[in-house]
Parts: C-alpha cells; sequence; structure tokens
C-alpha cells in the first residue's frame, strides 16, 4: 500500500517539513501536546455525540498531531475534480427535478430516481437561485498511489465535519504557530465568508434589499450541535430551531426579543424527513409547518435544497462519471471506484460469488454502518449478510477492497501509518470552489480501513502546500 510520508526509508519531498519538525520536538514532547490539544477540544467542547451505546455519548473525535500534506500539484488535481463533480451532480439535480433529459438520453435508469427513497416529489418543478440545489457537497477521496486517486462517494444532503477542518488548524496553529511562519501553508479561515457568500447568492425572487441568513438544527442532542453553532458563529448569523421559525404569506420569519424577523436564506442541518410537518414527515416537531410551500413561492431558500439526497446515493454514485459526460462534455478528473450495482443480475450473482474479497454497503447507509468488509468478515458475517441482500438486491452495491494510502500517526512508540481518507468541501454560488484543506479522518486501529467518525475514527490537520518542495 502506498504511504503518502514515506518512500521506502526516506521521506517525501512535501513532508520534509514534518520529518524535520518531529526530529526538532522529539516524540515525549508532541504525546505531551496531544494531551494540551485534548483539554482544549474539551474546554471549546468539540465532540461529537454517539447514541446507542451506552454512557456518555458526546465523546471526543481522536485528534492526530501530524498533518497530512498535499504538494499544489496533488492538490490542484484534487481541486478541479471535486469542483467538476459538484457541477455535474448539481446539474443533475437541476435535470431530474425539470426535464429530465439525461433519463431520456437513456444515461440513468428513470426507476433509479423515482423509487429512490431520496426523490422528493414535492420538490419536482421548483428550481432554486441559480438553479443550485446542493450548495455544500462532500467529496470523500481515497487514494492508493501516489498519482491514483479515487471518489468513494458523494455527500449532497448536509455533509458534515468542516468544523474539525477549521478547530484542527486552529489548534496545530496555536500550539506550533512557528510551522506557519513561514508562509508554506494555504490558509483555511475564509470558509465562514465563502459559505455565507453563497448563501447571499442564493437570495430568493421575493428578498428585498440585503438577505437575512440564518442556520437551522435539530438542536444541541443532535451529533453534530457544535458544528452547527460553530458555523453559525464563523458566519455571524442567527442558530435557530424549528420552534423560533414561521411561515407567514410565504415567507419564513425568527422570533425575537424585538418581534418577528425575516429569514431569507436558511442553511439547514436537518433531515428532509423532519423539515416540514405539511410536507414530509406529519409528527416531526423540528421543522418549520409551510416553509415548503414559501420555498416553491420564492419566500425563502434552502440551502441545501430538499431532495438534493437523491445525487449522494450509492447507486446513482455509480452515474456520476456519466453525467459529467453528459453535462459538462468532459472527462472525469477524480474517478470511481470500480462499483458493481446488485439491482443487475450479472453484477449480483458476481458479488455473491465474491463476498469474501469484496466490501459491500447500502444503498442509503452512511456513517460506516451497514457494511460488510468482506476480507475482514468471518464466514457467519458473510452468511448473515448474504441473506439480506438476498432479500433486497437493490439496496446493495460492492466494490473491491481498495489497498488505501497510509498516513503516519502520532503513537506512544513513535509514528505509525494508518488508513486515511479525505474530504472536500466543495461551496457552490456564484462561482464553485472551496477552501485549500480538507477533512482528513484516520483510521487510529492498526489494520482498520473504516475511518468514521462514529466508530472510533480520528482527524488531523491537512495542508496544501504553497509552492513545490525541491
Amino acid at each position: 500500500m502506498f504511504d503518502e510520508m514515506y518512500d521506502g526509508a526516506k521521506s517525501r519531498k512535501e513532508y520534509k517539513i514534518i520529518e524535520d519538525w518531529v526530529a526538532r520536538e522529539g516524540i515525549e514532547a508532541l504525546l505531551t501536546k496531544r494531551d494540551e490539544a485534548e483539554s482544549l477540544f474539551r474546554r471549546i467542547g468539540i465532540t461529537f455525540a454517539v447514541y446507542g451505546e451506552g454512557g456518555d455519548p458526546d465523546r471526543l473525535i481522536p485528534f492526530d498531531m501530524i498533518p497530512r500534506v498535499f504538494g499544489p500539484a496533488e492538490w490542484d488535481k484534487i481541486e478541479r475534480g471535486s469542483i467538476q463533480r459538484a457541477d455535474a451532480l448539481n446539474a443533475f439535480l437541476r435535470d431530474i427535478y425539470s426535464d429530465r433529459e439525461i433519463i431520456r438520453a437513456g444515461k440513468v435508469p428513470e426507476a433509479m430516481i423515482l423509487n429512490n427513497e431520496a426523490y422528493e416529489p414535492v420538490v419536482q418543478g421548483y428550481t432554486p437561485p441559480l438553479g443550485i440545489y446542493s450548495h455544500v457537497v462532500g467529496v470523500d477521496l481515497v487514494r492508493v498511489s501516489e498519482d491514483e486517486l479515487y471518489v468513494l462517494e458523494d455527500n449532497c444532503r448536509t455533509p458534515s465535519g468542516v468544523s474539525y477542518v477549521l478547530q484542527n488548524r486552529e489548534v496545530m496553529s496555536r500550539m506550533f504557530p512557528e510551522l506557519f511562519q513561514s508562509n508554506m501553508i494555504r490558509p483555511v479561515d475564509g470558509y465562514g465568508d465563502m459559505l455565507a457568500e453563497a448563501m447571499q447568492a442564493a437570495a430568493p425572487p421575493m428578498c428585498e434589499g440585503e438577505p437575512t441568513l440564518a442556520l437551522l438544527t435539530p438542536g444541541h442532542f443532535n451529533s453534530a450541535y457544535f458544528e452547527h453553532s460553530f458555523l453559525a458563529d464563523q458566519m455571524g448569523i442567527e442558530l435557530v430551531e424549528g420552534g423560533d421559525l414561521f411561515v407567514k404569506d410565504n415567507r419564513v420569519y425568527m422570533r425575537t426579543t424585538q418581534g418577528p424577523e425575516r429569514v431569507d436564506v436558511l442553511y439547514r442541518r436537518i433531515d428532509d424527513a423532519f423539515l416540514d410537518p405539511k410536507a414530509f414527515r406529519p409528527d416531526s416537531m423540528l421543522g418549520v409547518p409551510g416553509i415548503i410551500d414559501a420555498m416553491k413561492a420564492g419566500g425563502v431558500t434552502i440551502v441545501n435544497a430538499p431532495g438534493a439526497g437523491v445525487a449522494d446515493d450509492k447507486a446513482i454514485y455509480t452515474y456520476v462519471p456519466d453525467m459529467i459526460r453528459f453535462y459538462l462534455g468532459e472527462e472525469p478528473i477524480l474517478p470511481n471506484v470500480p462499483t458493481w450495482r446488485c439491482a443487475e443480475d450479472e453484477d449480483y450473482k458476481y458479488v455473491m460469488a465474491h463476498l469474501p474479497e469484496l466490501v459491500v454497503k447500502e444503498v442509503h447507509g452512511s456513517g460506516g454502518y451497514g457494511m460488510l468488509i468482506g476480507p475482514a468478515a468471518t464466514k457467519e458475517e458473510i452468511e448473515t449478510y448474504a441473506k439480506r441482500m438476498e432479500a433486497d438486491p437493490d439496496g446493495f452495491i460492492a466494490q473491491p477492497t481498495l489497498a488505501l494510502s497510509t498516513a503516519p500517526v502520532l503513537t506512544e512508540h513513535g509514528l505509525a501509518p494508518r488508513h486515511v481518507d479525505l474530504r472536500p468541501f466543495v461551496i457552490s454560488g456564484k462561482t464553485t470552489r472551496l477552501i485549500p484543506s480538507g477533512l482528513t479522518r484516520v483510521a487510529m486501529r492498526e489494520g482498520s480501513l473504516v475511518v468514521n467518525s462514529s466508530q472510533g475514527g480520528g482527524v488531523k490537520d491537512t495542508w496544501v502546500l504553497n509552492a513545490e518542495v525541491n
């Protein structure tokens, strides 16, 4: 497998700054700093909630002190490929909720969209400002060699994790300011402004003057509540819950001590099903009654738009390269992982015959749950999973077990390789762009391929260098 820091016994040039820093600081000093960082995270309240496992659900995401480093050329490919992908996904969403040209062209089966649980018929015929449904897209990438990157999945609904990108950098720059004095590392502190600008550009037709922005959270019991409050603070906008809002004459208002105040653009971090009890689940206490009618009437813009989740379904994912060719007339810069769709007979037969070799995922799964990692599974686990697949073949896709790249993490005994992935966050407004960094998730357990925070994965700062290192 590809080691991102070491080429044999020698460190790769991008990591020379890390090698020199570790030698200068020493492992013991870095371990002490790691403990300080964890205490700082705890004081600030940077936690991730995991429910259903007993004990205190609020826990720290393990923070690794050793940054991951990309050179300018490496990052240029990631940036161009991620932007290309976000543009194609938004073109796809505009199309399927209007003319459905890609279906008529025979590129994507109609049933895969109409039968998709993330497809929202109530959105059909609605086109949001600028034609953007997914204003924030998280593109999950894995690396297998120096030049090979693959897209593992897309996140078009409410991708989370950017707060850790920004806080990881804040902690590293506070503890080791000397690493950033040379201006070799590109800054990441513009994310809040970038997102706010995209939201302002998405002002609805009925908005007059400067749009008022707000962030809608399910509340402090949500696993990502820290991120919700952090981003609202970064953008200087109100953090609201469903009970703080009401709809009148197709406009959305928030209750304040000085009376109702109009909200024009709402960054929602609530799932579609709970967003509006009149349009979706009638028992929802988290959403705002009538907000979908207000959206369709042009009284408010919801970021990301309801129904955007159909674009990050794991079966739809397999068609994204075709979307790029169909809508953009370009070849994909970042390829998909080869994928078998179990909804297709031949693919299903192949997958069932090779389960011990493959990674199988639920089409609508997330958080690393509901997966089968064939090479790491027991015979009994494979047999149990196969029965689930037999009952619903359409609900699964399968991929080869990739040799994910490793990056060094700090352990009690020095640096050790652990598997990593990367999630850049693409923001679409008047332009499509991203900050020069991303969420690097790391499998903290030796040999593990599961990087998800909900299952023990950690995070680390992600650096993009300003110039190539000789």
